[in-house]
């Protein structure tokens, strides 16, 4: 099984550059790569921050840059993004309980994908009815399941991300131990490549396809980086999972 795994493309209803830089433009640049060396990938997940101001005219452009797009796709929202805009553009997303959240199950494993956005804030929440909603499905998906959502409930060791991540993540991690099938997790939102574990999970994020955080490690204050923009390549066979970084170069 392959998936790829695309975030924060940041796109603005206006057209206006962010950092120097044309989120349509690169966005366009990571999808002929796919196209072009992964048109074989079962689903391409993008991890949120579709929109850099939730305008609905950035979501009007998001669906003319998914047209070229061979795999399938599946959308989540970050905190740029505005629920209702994105809803009135994408009618037919998958959904639950007014939430942008739903799962995929398959023989080998299932993948469940959460909404996080908190609207009007950075940092992301899971209510109690979106955690009520994951405890049931958790219960219902035996077979070995993958997590994809926008804010990571780890910290990565850069404190400007790490006050923005997922709220209550212990209320989070409660229901996922509950269950004991979840085996990786993947998140956006910190523009940076990490891997690691979290509470004995595989955890991992991945680069913007526009703009970077610079790598500041302990820094107070959150500054921009310009790192090659790249997708994840996740290949799944059995038990095992890889995740590749696939750069791509800005447009």
């Amino acid at each position: 099984m392959k998936l790829i795994q695309i975030t924060d493309p940041h796109l603005r209803g206006d057209g206006k550059p962010i950092c120097g830089l044309d989120p349509a433009a690169n966005l366009a640049k990571a999808i002929a790569d796919i196209n072009r060396h992964h048109a074989d990938a079962d689903l391409v997940v993008f991890t949120g921050d579709l929109s850099d101001d939730g305008s609905p005219a950035s979501y009007r452009l998001l669906v003319e840059l998914l047209a070229p797009l061979v795999p399938p796709s599946r959308l989540l929202l970050g905190n740029h993004d505005d629920r209702a805009a994105f809803r009135a553009v994408f009618p037919d997303v998958p959904a639950e309980e007014g939430f942008i959240q739903s799962v995929i199950r398959t023989s080998a494993v299932s993948c469940l994908f959460l909404d996080t956005l908190d609207e009007g804030a950075v940092a992301g929440r899971l209510c109690e009815r979106r955690l009520a909603w994951l405890d049931r499905q958790l219960g219902e998906v035996p077979a070995p399941t993958l997590v994809f959502m926008h804010h990571p409930p780890f910290d990565i060791g850069m404190p400007p991300l790490d006050a923005v991540k997922l709220a209550d993540p212990k209320a989070f991690a409660d229901v996922l131990a509950r269950h004991g099938n979840v085996r990786h997790i993947f998140a956006g939102h910190v523009h940076r490549l990490c891997s690691g574990t979290w509470n004995g999970m595989a955890i991992s994020t991945g680069r913007g396809t526009n703009h970077q955080t610079a790598p500041l490690f302990g820094a107070k204050d959150f500054a921009v980086g310009f790192e090659t923009p790249a997708y994840n390549v996740i290949l799944i066979e059995g038990a095992d999972i890889v995740v590749h970084a696939q750069e791509v170069g800005p447009a």
